[in-house]
């Protein structure tokens, strides 16, 4: 979950496999605080809400009123209840921030996930790197022609270059079934209301489409330009892809994304003869925020553009080569 937009929170990630229909949830983690209640007789008692669940206890059960207990390190005592902080206007994620803060910790609910979230993927970047896998991360805005731009791609090089695919939305298979119809292998990952992907959802993803040595994974994050930019999955690249229907100047309205990306590929350049769209303006924006990024200007439609792409993947996929040592033509 994201603390910044509180995305995902109370909704349930699932991973489908189109070919076989098979759809499995993947589990979000939760934060679990401790409370303290001394009961008429002196005795003290320590639990959690998930440990009430686990013990079969019922919400309607639990008095929503019961006070918690905490002693900060100077050694006041606060005694509240849950529904003191919804009167005061605290919302969970603060609340959770309260009981981090009163434990004696710095550390903030943010913070935490994305500790959890990068130790995953630097699994993940292991064993990547172990099996010679080349995995990017295609980023972008909602239509800006991921989907299109990936099914080109396996069309063009599936009898290549091996590519194995993980699609991310928040909800369908359908671009799963788009990328299965290529004879691809592709697994389904659904976040519910969540905005992005995350390493742990890609180590489920890439365990179900086990790929084999030497070859590529695509991972399609959920359309966004915000929220994954944060988080790390583990990917060698990553890919933001703009469409020239966007407008040029998305790399200085959304710099994170574009700072965080190794590469940019410029889609839809067939339709520059109808749209207003300045691509040299474009290209000086998203060199303003990461002077380092390559860029591609490419056609899915028409194929222009498409083999520069192609060779960097080529030279990508070579053994201890970096994305950003491939030699391509960089057609800024």
């Amino acid at each position: 979950m994201c603390l910044t937009c509180g995305c995902s929170e109370g909704s349930e990630p699932t991973i489908t496999n189109p070919e076989t229909g098979e759809k499995v949830s993947i589990g979000t983690e939760t934060h679990e605080h401790y409370h303290t209640h001394t009961l008429p007789d002196g005795t003290v008692i320590s639990h959690t809400h998930e440990e009430d669940k686990n013990l079969g206890i019922p919400n309607s059960k639990l008095n929503p009123q019961h006070s918690h207990t905490h002693t900060l390190p100077d050694g006041t005592v606060i005694t509240h209840t849950h529904e003191e902080d919804k009167n005061l206007g605290i919302p969970n994620t603060e609340h959770s921030q309260i009981h981090a803060q009163v434990h004696g910790t710095t550390i903030t609910l943010e913070q935490d996930i994305l500790s959890k979230n990068n130790l995953i993927a630097a699994q993940n970047r292991s064993w990547f790197k172990g099996q010679n896998i080349l995995a990017l991360n295609l980023v972008s805005s909602p239509g800006a022609g991921k989907t299109t731009l990936l099914t080109r791609t396996i069309q063009d090089l599936k009898n290549e270059l091996p590519i194995y695919v993980i699609e991310g939305d928040q909800a369908t298979t359908n671009d799963a079934k788009k990328i299965q119809e290529t004879g691809c292998k592709v697994v389904q990952i659904n976040t519910g209301t969540g905005c992005h992907l995350e390493a742990g959802m890609i180590e489920k993803g890439y365990t179900q489409l086990n790929p084999p040595l030497n070859s590529v994974l695509m991972i399609e994050n959920v359309g966004n330009l915000v929220c994954p930019a944060l988080f790390d999955l583990g990917e060698q690249a990553k890919v933001v892809i703009l469409s020239v229907t966007e407008g040029e100047d998305k790399p200085i309205k959304y710099p994170h994304m574009f700072r965080a990306s190794d590469i940019m590929i410029l889609t839809k350049i067939d339709l520059l003869p109808y749209v207003q769209f300045d691509v040299q303006r474009c290209i000086e924006y998203a060199q303003h925020v990461n002077p380092q990024i390559r860029i591609f200007q490419v056609s899915a439609t028409t194929g222009v553009g498409l083999e520069s792409w192609y060779e960097w993947l080529r030279a990508c996929l070579q053994t201890n080569v970096k994305p950003l040592e491939a030699i391509a033509p960089n057609l800024s």
